[in-house]
């Protein structure tokens, strides 16, 4: 196999598409702990929501068209002919020339068709001044608006966000199928690093932040993560405990020693997991090139830069496309993003897609992006950023003013 040759990000990301299957195994969880997880069935609604027809407003249930002409200067005039109590079946008709007042929520009386609002009528004695007119179906939800009973609400590989939730349970669902929660598994390598908690480090050592950093967005992302530790420069030792924690975990993310240096073993210690093996070892990308991905016997293995900034851009770009695909995950939201203007001209080599660390602030009524110039071992540059740009492979950079769109953090 050749290593090193490069891919650009959108041939990388075609291959995780391509070579990341879902796991299989689901699990029943009570709704309100099934935040963040996978559905591995689909929902169809056995109900309508709503279950009738009901006001959105505090008004009079009414027929629209005995509203017409009503204005400030010429009222109409209706009789009040009762009133809807909440949770209950109106026992009252609205009639031709008719009004009854309904709260918000209340249910439609027969006959009515639409609300005049409270603020746009006056109330006197049994008599009702309407000071504007209302179309057919205005201020009501109709039956079945919201979810239609026999209609498919979510699909299978739906991620449960709290207004998926909502949905559910306007349903009365208590319980929902989801694929299980997934275990990522982090071993950090080299000579030079030793644990983050080392209050005094020696000349030439460097603290572990990647573990935080990597595993503080497998939990953003609902997986959790084994820490396997720190290995030293040996193959021997590498490869077992990277061995052990594979046994453990779903997927196994290995950071530094991904690039072509003597003692960079993280390609031979993959390789000797399983079959296939490395499917991408470097990306034609800055920061992160040396980035190596790969699957072993069925589990997918992250090869990450050692550099704190260049390991988390990584992750947050293929990483979590990577556990979206491995939990199962179908429906794909983009990254948030927003537009702003780039306040200088920022370079960039054609078939090389750049990621631009930028503090967002706002001027005169816009958006502007201040680009956060540093080297990729510098994790103060994300701490100052609001988010990245991205300059694609086929643009040869921006220009000051240009509008560009930023991946927001979170």
């Amino acid at each position: 196999m050749q290593f090193f040759k490069v891919k650009t990000v959108e041939e990388t990301l075609a291959l995780i598409e391509e070579n990341i299957p879902a796991i299989k195994q689901t699990e029943v969880r009570a709704l309100e702990d099934a935040l963040h997880f996978i559905l591995a069935e689909s929902v169809m609604a056995k109900e309508n929501v709503p279950g009738f027809d009901r006001s959105t407003v505090d008004g009079y249930a009414v027929r629209a068209k005995d509203t017409y002409g009503s204005s400030e200067s010429m009222p109409g005039f209706l009789n009040i002919a009762g009133e809807v109590k909440m949770g209950t079946v109106p026992d009252s008709e609205v009639k031709p020339g008719e009004a009854v007042y309904v709260p918000t929520g209340g249910m439609m009386p027969a006959g009515s068709d639409s609300v005049i609002m409270i603020e746009h009528c006056e109330e006197l004695d049994s008599l009702l001044n309407t000071y504007k007119q209302v179309a057919p179906g205005e201020n009501v939800i109709r039956k079945g608006e919201d979810i239609r009973d026999g209609e498919m609400l979510l699909s299978a590989g739906t991620k449960l966000r709290p207004q998926e939730l909502g949905a559910l349970a306007a349903l009365g669902i208590a319980d929902v199928t989801v694929f299980r929660q997934l275990k990522v598994g982090y071993l950090s390598s080299g000579d030079e690093i030793v644990p983050y908690q080392t209050e005094t480090i020696k000349e030439g050592q460097i603290r572990d932040i990647n573990y935080l950093t990597i595993s503080g967005l497998t939990s953003e992302w609902n997986v959790d993560c084994l820490y396997g530790g720190i290995v030293r420069d040996d193959f021997a030792e590498f490869s077992q405990k990277a061995r052990d924690l594979y046994d453990q975990v779903d997927c196994l993310i290995l950071s530094g020693g991904s690039s072509v240096g003597a003692k960079d073993y993280t390609v031979d210690v993959i390789q000797s997991l399983g079959d296939p093996g490395v499917f991408v070892h470097g990306i034609s990308i800055k920061p992160g090139k040396p980035t190596i991905l790969a699957m072993a016997n069925g589990k997918p293995v992250i090869g990450l830069p050692g550099h704190p900034a260049s390991a988390m851009i990584i992750f947050n770009l293929f990483g979590e496309r990577i556990l979206r695909k491995l939990k199962g995950e179908v429906t794909r939201r983009n990254p948030e993003r927003i537009f702003a203007r780039i306040t200088k001209n920022i370079p960039s080599a054609p078939g090389r897609s750049d990621y631009i660390r930028v503090r967002l602030f706002e001027k005169e009524g816009e958006w502007w992006a201040e680009p956060i110039i540093g080297k990729s071992g510098l994790i103060t540059t994300l701490v100052k950023s609001d988010g990245i740009v991205e300059i694609s492979s086929e643009k040869e950079g921006i220009s000051q003013g240009e509008n560009v769109p930023v991946i927001a953090s979170r």
